[in-house]
């Protein structure tokens, strides 16, 4: 359960356990992981075990060690140079026993898990609640150094500082391709300035749910930061920016047991505990949005999420989570009033104005190196925006500016804003429905 106890905020360090108490894990769960890092081994040293365990030698693993061996499930194989002495040397390789083998086949029938030594849920929910968004704070400045790249107007900028500060939830909408998910991946650079712990996996009644993955956390850069004393089960990462679109599935937010290999993998909220969650095309998933935000109710509005074992025992956990939905879709399509209400801050992403459609093309002929016309952006517009009756876009400079880097090379002639140019890559780029 979720500690009830006031919980001390920031500075979270998780320091390395002294002995089998202070890992929080039992010493049967233990040496049971220390048989299946064995067994798939063959042969390996103490050092390389706790290495594997993620656990000190000393006090931790010797221990586990010398339970194997009075129970006759492990022996030692040989030496390396400078153990400690004794059959506890941390340079000594241990081999499974004919007895070990067997009880480490028992074991993989009930998880196949054999990593790093996962650490208590009610440690890893005091971990979330420690490190999560709610101490952080966004300036004015910050903010505009962060979205200096994209071209808001100021009523959109001046929403976004507050939602962000919120650290609770955000509803992007509007038109596609004016910077959405662009403002989303801003606000997730500009959080993720700062490193949090994980685990690599968390242990429920001898159940394993694996939570760090190189696909989804970015580890932090270690120079600089002291190591000294820390509990390596523990992983240091930039904050969480996790992005999910179409492939999104009410089951993906549930604990994902893998009936193979016998344990579970965290869903994508609670690996993204401490940074954000950017749900893209919102409304473009396979599940009907009703049903999805229904989903959300009860973590957007208590701040807590229940998750679900396969054997039926519900789990809670906090929910720290930054969740942004971005969405081309009318907020009145997708949802009713009581779930807006839940939702924070609404942010309409509108159209740029004209002088601000001027100002992103000019930045993009500069990175493409096509040489800035101001008549020629006239032209543009007067022939393919208003005579035909179209917005713009902030995506279209890029876009069109594409088009005709494609046909001058094409053409064989240096790619320029000449009215030809711009008239194939108009043609071509714009299809009326």
């Amino acid at each position: 359960m979720v500690p009830k106890k006031k919980v001390e905020k920031g500075g979270f360090f998780p320091k390395a356990p002294r002995d089998v108490k202070e890992t929080g894990l039992r010493m049967g769960f233990l040496t049971e992981l220390a048989l299946k890092i064995l067994y798939f081994e063959s042969n390996m040293s103490g050092t390389n075990l706790a290495e594997r365990m993620c656990l000190s030698f000393a006090g931790v693993v010797d221990n586990v060690l010398q339970f194997l061996k009075r129970e006759r499930l492990c022996e030692v194989s040989g030496s390396g140079t400078g153990g400690l002495g004794g059959f506890s040397g941390a340079s000594y390789s241990y081999v499974l026993t004919s007895r070990g083998r067997d009880m480490a086949r028992d074991a993989l029938e009930r998880t196949e898990y054999a990593g790093a030594a996962p650490v208590t849920l009610e440690r890893y929910n005091e971990s979330v609640l420690r490190q999560g968004l709610k101490d952080v704070q966004v300036h004015q400045r910050h903010l505009r150094n962060a979205l200096s790249h994209l071209i808001l107007g100021e009523e959109t900028f001046e929403q976004i500082g507050p939602a962000v500060n919120s650290g609770r939830s955000i509803f992007l909408f509007g038109n596609p391709g004016n910077g959405k998910t662009s403002i989303a991946e801003a606000i997730g650079s500009l959080l993720m300035e700062g490193d949090i712990y994980i685990p690599h996996a968390v242990e429920v009644e001898g159940q394993v749910i694996k939570v760090f993955d190189t696909v989804n956390h970015i580890r932090a850069d270690e120079k600089g930061a002291s190591q000294h004393g820390l509990d390596t089960r523990w992983v240091r990462i930039r904050r969480p920016f996790i992005v999910v679109g179409g492939e999104l599935t009410l089951e993906s937010l549930d604990l994902v047991y893998d009936y193979n290999n016998k344990y579970y993998e965290a869903p994508f909220q609670m690996k993204s505990n401490g940074g954000i969650f950017l749900v893209d095309d919102f409304g473009r998933q396979q599940v009907r949005p009703r049903d999805l935000l229904n989903r959300w109710i009860v973590p957007l509005e208590k701040r807590i999420d229940f998750l679900t074992l396969h054997t039926g025992r519900k789990i809670e956990i906090p929910f720290e989570v930054l969740i942004v939905f971005s969405t081309n879709l009318a907020p009145k399509d997708l949802v009713d009033e009581a779930f807006l209400r839940r939702i924070r801050h609404k942010i309409e992403v509108g159209d740029p104005t004209w002088d601000g459609y001027r100002e992103i093309f000019k930045r993009v002929c500069g990175g493409k190196g096509i040489e800035w016309n101001d008549r020629s952006l006239a032209y543009l517009i007067q022939e393919h925006y208003i005579k035909a009756g179209r917005s713009p876009r902030a995506c279209h400079a890029r876009d069109l500016l594409d088009q005709i880097i494609d046909i001058a090379g094409y053409l064989n002639v240096p790619p320029s804003l000449s009215q030809e140019l711009i008239d194939r890559a108009a043609d071509s780029y714009f299809v009326e429905f």
